[in-house]
């Protein structure tokens, strides 16, 4: 009907709106966040610089194994992840018991004070088992209940498996909550983030448990390493004297010329759709700037819960060839649609016809990148999530991985295909079939046809 187009275009215009500038309010110097806009995107330390920081353990006549101090470090890696700060680098000196930290600043930070940034990480690790699947749970057991936690294989199955052993009051407590939480889950939580939430299969008295499901060696590694972070005898604090503000590696202004390059790039696409393609470009054109807000939304966290997701050079080329691949749909279609025109069709046959003939070939070009997308997330991602997880075996065997670079250009490729598909495929197409209800548009000539048709 004659209503979609007006509404949808309404739409666009206010997601791109809230998406670039946001909603906020101000109650003196307090700033509400109601939509975060493009202001409020954390960038990665390639265009915007960063900290570098060196932590080390609290106490100084602390027994620190090796295994001490890999669990800290994952509770730098955890905490960086759980803040969506993808852009990271963290490496362990298990000889000097430091752990040597490079992450970006926050999108507000403006006095840029590198002590004031690495206070989140610093804290003290805490752990906790909770009842239910969520971190809202009533509280069964702390991080001290836990004497310690390792990687290992089950004998019977040959699984790999998470084994934790208990302290005496620990063995305790556990003891009576699995009693009752037989065929229920337990969350185990690391700073009110849920890593695990295995099911109770019966009570547990002897003082220890495993946890099974684990998809590999370096799952099982990891989620032992987050457990025994929790119980780590001291906390990590950073060298003041070590700390030092890192400069972007492309300068300054780089993101101002990447803005306004990207700007005129994307208004030279635009007018040459127009031109081309007439209406239909015109359409390509707000489904194009449609689905650069809804990226840059979802880049930003939009919400105000939300954290920003983290945004290097090459996630912004990711943003670049999901544009080129939109692009591409959108000349696919309209090329279609002048080819009904050719066969003598009307204009509503011609856009039916044209939208119908063209999806097979947009959804194979984006589905394949889909798949080259959650590859790259996969490899070059946290183990923490599914995708790392399925991975992260093949890539051990390289070393260590540039984490937040190319696993910006991986996510922002793919949320870039995913929106592609949403407004270049069925927003276009429900724009084009209620614009040409409007009488005053009911020419084959605006829609890619003849003039004499």
């Amino acid at each position: 009907g004659k209503w979609v187009f007006p509404i949808l275009l309404v739409f666009i215009l206010l997601l791109t709106y809230t998406a670039f500038f946001g909603v906020e309010n101000y109650y003196g110097d307090t700033r509400e966040i109601i939509f975060k806009g493009a202001k409020d995107i954390r960038w990665g330390i390639d265009i915007r610089g960063g900290v570098e920081a060196v932590f080390a353990p609290d106490k100084e006549d602390a027994d620190i194994t090796n295994d001490d101090m890999d669990a800290a470090k994952t509770i730098i890696e955890t905490r960086l992840v759980n803040n969506n700060i993808t852009d990271y680098e963290v490496f362990s000196d298990t000889s000097r018991h430091q752990i040597i930290v490079r992450f970006p600043w926050t999108a507000d930070e403006t006095e840029f004070d590198p002590q004031a940034a690495i206070k989140e990480l610093e804290a003290e690790a805490v752990l906790t088992f909770r009842k239910g699947s969520t971190a809202t749970g009533d509280v069964i057991l702390q991080g001290t209940d836990v004497e310690k936690a390792y990687a290992d294989i089950d004998p019977q199955t040959g699984e790999n498996i998470v084994t934790l052993e208990f302290t005496s009051a620990g063995k305790s407590k556990f003891s009576t909550a699995t009693a009752s939480l037989v065929g229920s889950q337990i969350a185990i939580c690391m700073d009110d983030q849920v890593v695990s939430a295995p099911t109770v299969q019966t009570a547990i008295t002897n003082g220890s448990c495993y946890i099974d499901g684990m998809a590999n060696a370096e799952e099982a590694k990891s989620l032992a390493d987050t457990i025994n972070a929790g119980s780590l005898p001291f906390a990590l604090t950073a060298d003041e004297a070590k700390t030092q503000i890192v400069s972007p590696s492309l300068g300054s202004n780089a993101l101002n010329v990447m803005l306004i390059a990207g700007s005129i790039a994307f208004g030279v696409i635009c007018l040459l759709m127009i031109v081309r393609y007439r209406l239909p470009g015109v359409i390509a054109s707000f489904s194009l700037l449609g689905q650069i807000a809804a990226m840059i939304a979802c880049i930003s966290g939009f919400f105000a819960n939300s954290n920003s997701f983290t945004l290097t050079v090459p996630g912004i080329a990711g943003i670049i060839l999901s544009i080129g691949v939109g692009v591409d749909a959108n000349v696919i279609a309209a090329e279609r649609i002048k080819e009904e025109f050719t066969k003598g069709k009307t204009i509503d046959g011609a856009i039916s016809a044209g939208y119908k003939n063209s999806i097979g070939a947009i959804i194979d070009g984006n589905v394949t990148i889909v798949i080259v997308s959650l590859v790259l997330m996969g490899a070059f991602g946290s183990s923490d999530n599914i995708i790392g997880a399925i991975f992260s075996p093949l890539m051990s065997l390289f070393g260590s991985t540039i984490t937040g670079s190319i696993y910006s250009f991986g996510y922002t490729l793919l949320i870039g295909v995913i929106f592609n598909l949403i407004l270049g495929v069925l927003v276009s197409r429900w724009m084009m079939k209620s614009i040409s209800r409007y009488k005053i548009f009911r020419k084959p000539v605006l829609f890619g046809g003849a003039k004499n048709v």
